[in-house]
Formats: structure tokens, sequence, C-alpha cells
């Protein structure tokens, strides 16, 4: 970038100036203006006071020239707000902006961008396509302001009527004073003639994206947000080396499908079978980003987890009006609508009869229309309320009570399994109803015994409950056949869980078979010595998951409450019960898989990043064996989370999972020990791994890092909270703020 040499000494005065204004309010101000999140917030506060970290970047205005020059002023502040010196001479670390321009023709939807570059490649050739534009002409035009006249122009004659589109993307790097790089971007609409704005291309906000991603950004840290997505991801976009389009509603449709897009499994179109192919998308210096074994977290059935209606986007219910063969394509990639192969509508030589059969909402669950053929089942007595005959009935079931809570007592659970209307449900009619009891809630898992025929559930026993009585009125209880141990102190628990299969639509064309969990799972706490009740620790909330994956089920949809799932995969247990029966004999012969929660949730969502790691990789990758001798392979699991950098299955932000209370720094010293007979750890010494190592090592998963934490554990326990604890030198939150 070049800057031009009107900056003057007066400019540069003012610089420093409020540079000093702002280390004396940093200075004079006992709360940090950064989150944990930040590095910043962490560091040496002098420092802090010098460098101000953070980038804000405002676009304050845009024009075209008569001839067709473009043009942007923009602001560029710190954290804190006070102007930065883009060449980093008055200010420390120096900005690199680049730049994006792009209109909407007159009646049309979609972008085309300006700012282009050629690329070639062996399917397409050589293609014009959107991208950044660096360099231009940058003139200072005051202290932060500065004025971007852009390399690529207007067309010729262009229309002034029409809204046109820049964006400012810029990087600060303060590595030298090792606090990163900060990103930020703006974009501003506007249209040449001065006119109001009216045509936006406004389908999905940058927040709905963020429940999942956190901080939606591509490209090295050279886009942020949809509002900068849409500029460039348009029908102009191609990968000329794969061919596939990279249009967004294309490609964002293809990549939250990802495993289940019928061209990366296989189909069958007409008598022709469809060989399986990956989803992959080549970008720069031609690094290959494969999106194959993609699971969306909330079900890419839930169309409006994206196409959020509270947002205030302007378009948002164009998925429901506008469906078009390119969107709906996009995940339907076995339909051939130009011979209408795999289509009930049959051949669509264009998209103007789409929206005949698929209207935005019908009747019934189940049908043509947008929301109807994409419905999921236990989700249909939230969509279709007025129609009381199509609904799944509901599963509840509740804890109403529990006596006999003494050790040595065999509890008795009372409860009620109900419809989401209060009519009581005939437990004949439940495929499943069992209730689970663990304890204490200080750790779950050995040395509590239920009995020598629990040895399979470590910790814990589970019964089935079918045979329980009811009275008339569906007041139910249950007597366990196993006691609290007669040892037993402090506080126990006791969860429950159900399932009904039941039919929805009967007797129609549409009719499917519909199994439901009892949502959420009850659990309740209870003293056996006369002690107050103390209920388990909370680490990570069940809000939180379901931020992502909006409604947890799991075991087919028998669990789905945190504070259940935690009954059972506590410390003691793995997959040694099943994995004897692994359907792939090579798993068989290996040794158990741990399970406990904390190990299990940092590998699963690690997954690709574990399976990677270039510090070195695990002993085993971390594939569990389940009922029936399933295979559940989680290498290849890609974390949804960004980095400010813009790259996926970002791991440090711990807050969006264990939410804002902190909880992942209450190191779990003292706790029961972890089975973990895969890990480097008990694999070399034959003994269990301490609390704290297991759960950091669900990440953290190469025989060097175990070594560290062999080499910080005794026959005294840890001492990880020397150094991690909150307010030590290398607390949690501060080694993983960004």
């Amino acid at each position: 970038m070049q800057v031009s040499s009107s900056v003057s000494r007066i400019s540069r005065v003012v610089f420093v100036l409020l540079l000093v204004a702002g280390s004396v309010a940093l200075v004079g101000s006992n709360k940090s203006p950064y989150s944990p999140r930040d590095k910043a917030y962490w560091a040496d506060r002098a420092l802090v006071d010098f460098v101000n970290p953070g980038l804000n970047i405002t676009i304050n205005s845009a024009s075209i020239s008569s001839a067709g020059s473009i043009s942007v002023t923009y602001t560029i502040t710190d954290g804190t707000g006070l102007p930065l010196d883009a060449t980093g001479v008055t200010t420390p670390g120096a900005v690199s902006p680049t730049f994006i321009a792009a209109y909407i023709p007159k009646g049309q939807e979609q972008y085309v961008a300006l700012t282009t570059a050629t690329a070639t490649g062996p399917v397409l050739g050589t293609v014009t396509r959107p991208t950044f534009e660096e360099g231009g002409t940058v003139t200072m035009v005051g202290p932060g302001q500065y004025q971007h006249t852009f390399k690529a122009t207007a067309p010729a004659g262009f229309d002034p009527t029409t809204t046109y589109t820049v964006a400012v993307v810029g990087s600060r790097n303060l590595t030298a004073f090792n606090l990163g790089t900060n990103y930020a971007g703006a974009t501003f609409n506007f249209v040449p003639n001065g006119s109001a704005v009216t045509v936006t291309r406004d389908v999905i906000r940058t927040q709905s994206c963020n429940r999942c991603h956190d901080q939606l950004g591509f490209h090295g840290g050279h886009a942020y947000g949809m509002e900068m997505c849409v500029l460039c991801h348009q029908p102009q976009n191609v990968d000329p080396t794969s061919g596939n389009t990279l249009d967004l509603k294309v490609m964002a449709h293809k990549i939250h499908m990802g495993s289940q897009l019928p061209s990366v499994l296989g189909y069958k179109s007409g008598t022709q079978t469809i060989a399986p192919a990956p989803y992959e998308i080549y970008g720069y210096m031609n690094s290959i980003s494969n999106f194959s074994t993609v699971i969306d977290p909330a079900n890419p059935q839930r169309c409006e987890v994206c196409h959020d209606q509270t947002t205030g986007a302007a378009q948002a219910k164009a998925f429901m009006t506008e469906p078009s063969r390119a969107a709906c394509g996009a995940c339907h990639d076995d339909v051939n609508f130009a011979t209408g192969a795999n289509h009930a509508g049959g051949f669509q030589a264009d998209d103007t009869e789409c929206a005949n059969c698929h209207i935005p909402q019908g009747e019934t669950p189940f049908d043509a229309s947008i929301l109807g053929a994409h419905v999921v089942a236990t989700d249909t007595a939230a969509l279709y309320p007025p129609n009381p005959d199509t609904l799944i009935a509901g599963l509840n079931l509740a804890i109403t009570g529990v006596t006999n809570t003494l050790a040595g007592q065999a509890p008795t659970v009372a409860f009620t399994l109900q419809d989401n209307k209060g009519n009581n449900i005939p437990l004949s009619q439940a495929s499943t109803l069992q209730f689970t009891m663990a304890g204490p809630t200080t750790d779950y898992g050995l040395p509590t015994s239920f009995g020598s025929d629990t040895a399979s559930t470590p910790g814990y026993v589970t019964e089935s409950a079918a045979k329980a009585t009811c009275s008339s009125g569906g007041s139910c209880t249950y007597t366990f056949t196993h006691a609290i141990p007669a040892t037993a102190t402090g506080t126990y628990s006791i969860g429950g869980e159900a399932r009904i299969t039941v039919t929805v639509l009967a007797g129609t064309t549409s009719s499917q078979s519909v199994t439901e969990g009892a949502d959420p799972n009850p659990v309740v706490n209870f003293s056996v010595d006369g002690s107050p009740v103390a209920p388990r620790r909370t680490v990570v909330a069940l809000g939180n998951c379901n931020g992502c994956h909006v409604a947890l089920s799991l075991h087919g949809g028998l669990r789905n409450n945190t504070a259940y799932c935690v009954l059972c995969h506590n410390p003691s247990n793995t997959d040694a019960s099943t994995r004897a029966t692994a359907t792939v004999a090579s798993y068989q012969t290996q040794p158990a898989q741990g399970i406990n929660f904390a190990l299990m949730v940092h590998r699963i969502h690690d997954g690709v990043n574990a399976a990677t790691n270039p510090g070195g990789p695990p002993k085993y990758p971390y594939v569990v064996i389940g009922h029936g001798g399933s295979i559940n392979d989680f290498s290849g699991t890609l974390f949804p989370v960004m980095s400010p950098a813009g790259d996926a299955t970002y791991m440090q932000d711990c807050q969006i999972c264990h939410g804002t209370s902190g909880s992942e720094q209450n190191l779990p010293i003292g706790l029961n020990a972890v089975q973990d007979p895969q890990g480097w750890i008990q694999a070399a010494t034959g003994n269990p791994v301490q609390p704290a190592s297991s759960a950091c090592s669900g990440c953290h998963v190469s025989k060097g890092e175990s070594a560290h934490f062999l080499a910080n554990s005794d026959v005294l326990g840890e001492s990880c909270n020397v150094c991690h604890a909150a307010g030590a030198q290398f607390a949690v939150d501060a080694v993983h703020a960004q």
C-alpha cells in the first residue's frame, strides 16, 4: 500500500497525543476493556497501555465518478477508538487493508464483482472471478482516515441508480508484542447518484452463522461476515480446478450437507449408478478443502437454523418463497433437472415453475412444501400446531419423587409418563423405559459399586422400569432391585430415559414411523446420609450445546441432557463391554477406549485436529465401539468454530461450550482418576490418568504432551494447578486466548 506524502508533521503529532491520551485512560481504569478471550487481557498492562490492541474499520463514504472511478473513505482505529497509522510508524502495528467492489445489476438479486482476477484450472481452463484488490492509491486524509481509489472501475456506461457495495478488510500485525494479529472489516452500500439504497442482498445475517462459527471469517482474515461473503460468492465465482461453482447458495448448502450429499454417498440416476465422489474446493496455492466428512450439528433439514427468521434480514424468507434449481440441487445433487431424473416433478427447464409445487408451508409435514419437505420428524409438533391429528404425541418423563434414599436401601422412584398435552401414556407403549442410579455427586464412577453384576457399568446401574406399577391417575412407581451401597455417603443421583415409536399421518402415503425420546432426561439428587443435597458441578450447560446442536440427542434419541450423560460417561467407564463386538475385526484386539465425558467431548470436537496433530499423532485415533459393534470414528470431525484468521476447527475458544461461567478454569484436581487404556500414559504405565491431565489430553493428544502430564503427576496427585489454575502464569484462559 502506498500512502501519500501529504501526511503532515502535525498529523503525526496528533497521533502521538491521542496515543498518550489513550494510555492514560487505560492506566486510570481498573477494568480491562478486553475480554478473557483476548491476549491483551492477560498481557502486561504497561505493554497493553502502549500498544492499545484491537482494530476497527469504519467506512465513511464511497463514490463513483462520471468516468467510473471508484473511491472509498474509511477510518481505522484501535480497540479503544483511537486512530491508527496504517504504516505502523506513529502507532504500533502496521495495518494491511484489502478492498472489494461489487454491484447488483438492475432487476437482479445477486452481486457482480468489479474486483476480479483470472485463475486457471484443468476442468474449466482460465476464468475471471472475484478477488480482493490490494494496492491501488491510498491517501491519508486525517488521523486514522484514508481514501482508497480502486484500480477496478465501474462498467462503461454504468447505471448510477443501482446498488454498489464496497468492502474494506484489514489486519493489524502485533506479533512483535506477542499480541497476535487483529482483524476487522466493514461493508458500505450506496447508490452513485446519491439516492437511498433500496436493493440489497440480505438473506442470512452473520449472527445466524455465528451460532456455530462464533466469528465467521475466511481467507486468512480477508473476509468477515455474510455481508462480505455475498460480494464474491455469487454465480460469477467458480473453482476452475474442481469445476464446482462457488456461488454461496450452492456452496454453503453443499458444505453443510457434506457427508450426506448423494454425490458423496453415490446414487442411482435412472439405470445408471453414479460412483461416490468427494466434495472438494481448491483454494489458495491449490490447497484442498474436502467437506465430505462434514456432519451438520443441527441437522441440515432444520433450514431455519441458518435462515433465521428473527435476525431482521430483509430477504429472510427467500429460501421459502424463491426456490431454485441451483439452491435445491445443491443438497439434492442426485436430481437432474434437465432430464427429470430423481425429481418427482419431472424435468425443469428453468426456475419459473418451482414455487408452484414448493410453496413455503403446507398443511401437513413431509409434503412438497419447503418447510414440510425438510421437517425433522421429531419437530413436527412445533411446526404444525394447528393440526393436532398430524402431531407426534410428544414424550415427557418426569421424576416426581424418590423415597428409601438412605445407604443400604433400594430407592423407589415416583414418576409420570405423558404426552405434550398432559395425557398419560401406558408404559406398554414405551419401547424403552429405564432409570440410572449413580453417586456420589462429588465424582461419579468407581469405587462406587452397585454389586458384582454391574461390572460392565462401573459406578452406576441402569434398570428397566417397564414393569413399574401405575395408579389409574397415571402416577407410577419403580423400586430398584439394586440397593444404594451400604457405605455410601453424600449425594446420589437418579436419572431416567424413555422412548416411544409413533406413526405420523397414519393411513396416508406420507405415513412415517417416528421414534422419539423423552426430552429432557430428568435427573434428581438426594442425600443418602442426611447431609445437605449437593448436585454435581455444572461444567457445561445443555443450552451451550444446543446453541449449535439445536436439539442434542444421542443413543437413538434416548439421551439429551448433559446432566444425565455424566452418570454413565464417568472416569471409570470405557467401551470395554462392546469392544469385542466391533464390526471391524482390527478394532476388537485394541485396548478399550476411555469415554469419560471431559475426555470424550474434547476428543470428539477436536476430531480432525487430534488425528493430524503436528506435535505428534495420538497413540490411537479416537474410535468408540458402540451398541451392536458400531464403529464411531471421530477423526474426521470438523469443529465449526473459526479463528480470527478464518481457520475452522479452532479449539481455543473455550467459552463456546463452557459459556461465560469460567468453568474451564476449574481444574478437576483430586477427582477420580480416568480410565484411558488407549492413551499414551496408561499404555506405558498401566495406571489410569489423573483427571486434569485426562481432560487436557482430549485436545493435547501427542506423546510429548502426555510426557508433560506424566512428569507433573506423582503419588500425591497432579501439580497442574501450580501453573494452570485461574490467576496463575499459564492459566487455562490465558493460554487459550486469541
